[in-house]
């Protein structure tokens, strides 16, 4: 591999989504950092239910360390014109803010439509009545915003839960993805012969893997363009919505077998709070095995990141005639918050478990999922800031990316299914114990 200029470590986007997420990482685990404060559940019309006044001193800290930490950054990598990011930043946690306060209620709890729907909502209706202010667009940074979330994500995966559910995650969640990938690509590209192939891989991508975190990421190796990672997050949120509703309801249809369906909901529905939700409503064995399956699969964000980037490289980028792309090309291409992910999976699973143990370990990372909440808020407020309803009418003319989207999700429950009973009907294979 080619060597990395010093200047890179600090002069990327990639790079400090790294720094900056390690960094939150360790203030948690250091106990510099002992509470990372979030919207609480409320109902009703009370406001103060909703935004304590208790809480608000600890939001304005945050929001200035947060706004603190991702200037510096910023500064290193623009220039001291750079800072004027900061009245933009603030402004976009505020509406993070109200996403969440939004998001938290119990009405919107009971039909999922979480933080990330009012976050893009809320962008959405900015950018496609008044616009985008000019003072805002500084701060409008999605992919350094969801870099650094997915840095942080990286030490919610521990290795430990490969153990806990051993080959039977393995085969429905890392079987089943790849092939439903390839499927997808080669259907955008040859059948329904879409020439957005970026669009195509992020829609295939956010459909096998994990939604929107899936979709940033591959977006990131393909460079694809903004709009079309818009188009793409908004038919994932509204897929997740209806996939948590209905699938509960068939399987308690046809009876299913609680183990088989909620490994089934973890393998297909695309958001993790989704599919928490959906596999407990089916029991405790159910959420278990949902949420095993998930955490499973997502730990595929790196790996295919890095196989689309290389692809993109060798394949799809290369002019007839020209040379094999070199390691340094491939090296230049590769998402590098992806060894930020490893980094903090890696760190959280063999260092920090076996010496504070798992309880302790999963009352810190209570505290890191709030920091990834934020910033993955932040990162939808800018998505719906940086789009525009005329671009997205006319990306989806002829109705190709939805035919997509729903032949490809077809394919990955059934496919899905289909491995799920051969691993966990009991026909085959020993039936793993996960209740109590």
């Amino acid at each position: 591999m080619s060597k990395t200029k010093w200047s890179d470590l600090y002069k990327l986007e990639d790079w400090w989504a790294v720094w900056i997420g390690l960094l939150l990482l360790a203030s948690v685990f250091s106990g510099w950092v002992t509470l990372v404060p979030k919207i609480p559940k409320w109902k009703g019309i009370d406001i103060l239910a909703a935004l304590p006044i208790d809480l608000i001193p600890s939001l304005v800290l945050l929001a200035i360390a947060l706004c603190a930490v991702f200037t510096f950054g910023n500064i290193l990598m623009q220039g001291r014109r750079a800072n004027a990011m900061i009245p933009g930043f603030l402004a976009i946690f505020i509406l993070a803010t109200l996403a969440y306060v939004l998001g938290n209620s119990q009405a919107a709890k009971a039909i999922n439509l979480g933080y990330a729907f009012w976050a893009l909502l809320i962008g959405l209706l900015i950018s496609n009545t008044v616009g985008t202010p000019e003072w805002l667009k500084p701060a409008v940074r999605t992919e350094y915003y969801i870099k650094t979330g997915l840095v942080i994500l990286g030490a919610e995966i521990l290795f430990s839960r490969i153990v806990e559910f051993g080959p039977y995650g393995l085969a429905i969640a890392w079987g089943v993805t790849p092939i439903v990938v390839i499927f997808m690509y080669l259907f955008g590209t040859r059948i329904l012969k879409m020439q957005q192939k970026t669009l195509v891989m992020i829609v295939a991508t956010s459909t096998s893997v994990c939604g929107v975190s899936a979709a940033i990421a591959a977006a990131a190796a393909c460079r694809a363009k903004k709009d079309e990672l818009t188009l793409a997050v908004g038919m994932t949120l509204i897929f997740t919505v209806i996939m948590m509703v209905f699938m509960p309801l068939f399987v308690k249809a046809v009876n299913m077998n609680e183990l088989v369906g909620g490994a089934w909901l973890g393998g297909t529905i695309d958001a993790t709070g989704a599919v928490v939700a959906a596999g407990e409503a089916l029991g405790d064995v159910a959420g278990k095995a949902a949420a095993l399956v998930k955490m499973i699969q997502n730990m595929l964000i790196g790996a295919i990141a890095f196989a689309i980037a290389i692809f993109w490289v060798t394949s799809v980028e290369k002019q007839p005639g020209s040379s094999t792309p070199t390691l340094n090309e491939l090296w230049v291409r590769f998402p590098k918050f992806v060894l930020g992910f490893i980094v903090a999976s890696l760190l959280v699973s063999f260092v920090f478990l076996p010496v504070i143990g798992l309880n302790n370990v999963q009352a810190l990372l209570k505290q890191t999922k709030n920091y990834r909440g934020w910033l993955f808020c932040m990162a939808f407020i800018s998505i719906g800031l940086e789009s525009n309803f005329q671009i997205l009418a006319q990306q989806m003319r002829g109705g190709k990316p939805m035919i997509l989207y729903i032949v490809g999700q077809s394919f990955n429950i059934l496919l899905t299914l289909a491995v799920v009973w051969l691993m966990l009907s009991g026909n085959f294979f020993p039936v793993p114990e996960l209740g109590g």
